[in-house]
């Protein structure tokens, strides 16, 4: 999800998520009759995000992988097998848009992956997928190479493709009033003409929901619980169930260029809901409180936009599924999209392994800073949701890229 905002997980402060917007069909859909509401399903005790003992400091602007450090890592890795593979489909997955894209970080060129994307077979054994990634990468340390993991999952809430009783909460695509850049200076930052013609920050979360977007047509569905809506905006991806029990898939399509503020840590803050915040906790006290409840979620001003997703997904920044327990969400300045991740003596183990950078988020920022995906479901949410994990990250890069970077660095050194 360039998700990406995108945004991640329930127990760090922000997270990431990503996709771009493709509008449902617009052809007559018959309204679903009135029908009592099911009982709101029991929150399950995910932690909600919260900072870390010592939360990463977000990079300064303009700073990559080559402004922090890069040094060459162990000449070989011992892999687990069946980890591999499980990256090795992931890694292919990308292979599409590795061979053409820029990367931010300096670290790689589109030629750098041709090799490795096209050296395996296209069903290999366990064996084999450890095998080529030791033959087609080398390992790298980023900056000091301490690393912090978190986890995002995709959640699923009730919602419905036409406003019905019980489904009165839009859920939009992307608007398109809202800008990448100022028209007239060519500065990147999301924005929108008003009236005057001047370039403005866009609509916030709390003019969203007070209707600034309502009557244009953007509503892609409705759900039936705007605490729901938001824990999935958060998320940047997931999944409504409709009345007639099928799903209807929703990514990351952009987000209204805000800074995000973790309703957690306000609530901690004030003495409202005493540590450890967890997302069972926040919902409890918005039930209990719903126009609080309401005024603290505007408190964070992002808004997130999806659009509807028709194929595999969920989607991460280079618009194609990411894979759960393979994907990972990083800064794209320290990581280049794409890039096989070992993390190691990592204090939850399950973040241990190989895993390919494939999602981006907005909270995700800085060197050998993961957000772990771990798919749909009770489990997936459960394991997201506790994750906040510290220890040691390789980066792989292509076979070639350390040699150019070394003699790209050596003239800077005289």
């Amino acid at each position: 999800m360039p998700r990406a905002l995108c945004l991640a997980m329930l127990l760090v402060l922000s997270l990431a998520g990503c996709a771009r917007y493709v509008p449902p069909p617009r052809g007559p859909a018959p309204v679903p009759a009135p029908q009592p509401l099911p009982p709101r399903p029991a929150p399950q005790p995910i932690p909600e995000p919260v900072p870390s003992p010592t939360p990463v400091p977000a990079p300064p602007a303009g700073e990559t992988a080559l402004a922090v450090g890069v040094r060459a890592g162990p000449p070989r890795l011992a892999l687990d097998p069946e980890q591999a593979l499980r990256a090795y489909s992931a890694f292919r997955i990308s292979c599409r848009a590795l061979v053409s894209r820029r990367d931010p970080s300096g670290l790689t060129r589109p030629e750098d992956w041709r090799e490795a994307c096209s050296a395996g077979p296209a069903d290999p054994t366990p064996g084999q997928a450890a095998a080529l990634f030791e033959r087609a990468f080398e390992p790298v340390q980023v900056g000091d190479g301490a690393a912090f993991a978190t986890g995002y999952y995709e959640p699923e809430i009730r919602g419905s493709r036409v406003r019905a009783p019980g489904y009165e909460v839009p859920v939009y695509g992307r608007p398109p009033d809202l800008l990448e850049t100022n028209p007239r200076t060519g500065m990147r930052g999301r924005g929108r003409i008003d009236e005057s013609g001047a370039f403005v920050s866009y609509h916030d979360r709390t003019a969203i929901e007070r209707g600034a977007l309502a009557g244009r047509g953007l509503e892609i569905a409705w759900a039936a619980d705007p605490v729901d809506l938001f824990f999935l905006q958060i998320q940047g991806s997931g999944r409504l169930r409709l009345p007639d029990g099928t799903v209807m898939r929703i990514g990351y399509a952009s987000q209204n260029g805000r800074g995000y503020v973790p309703v957690g840590r306000l609530l901690r803050e004030r003495g409202i809901i005493a540590p450890p915040v967890t997302m069972q906790k926040i919902v409890a006290w918005m039930a209990a409180n719903p126009e609080p409840g309401r005024a603290v979620m505007r408190e964070n001003p992002s808004y997130v936009f999806f659009r509807e997703l028709t194929g595999a997904g969920p989607l991460g920044a280079l618009g194609l599924p990411v894979t759960p327990h393979a994907s990972v969400a990083t800064d794209p300045r320290f990581v280049p999209l794409g890039a096989p991740i070992v993390m190691f003596e990592m204090d939850n183990p399950r973040a241990n392994g190989l895993w390919i950078a494939q999602d981006t988020g907005g909270a995700i920022r800085g060197s050998n800073r993961f957000d772990t995906f771990w798919g749909a479901g009770a489990e997936a949410a459960t394991i997201a949701g506790a994750m906040a994990a510290r220890g040691r990250a390789w980066i792989l890069l292509p076979r070639g890229a350390i040699e150019r970077i070394r003699a790209r660095a050596a003239p800077a050194r005289r």
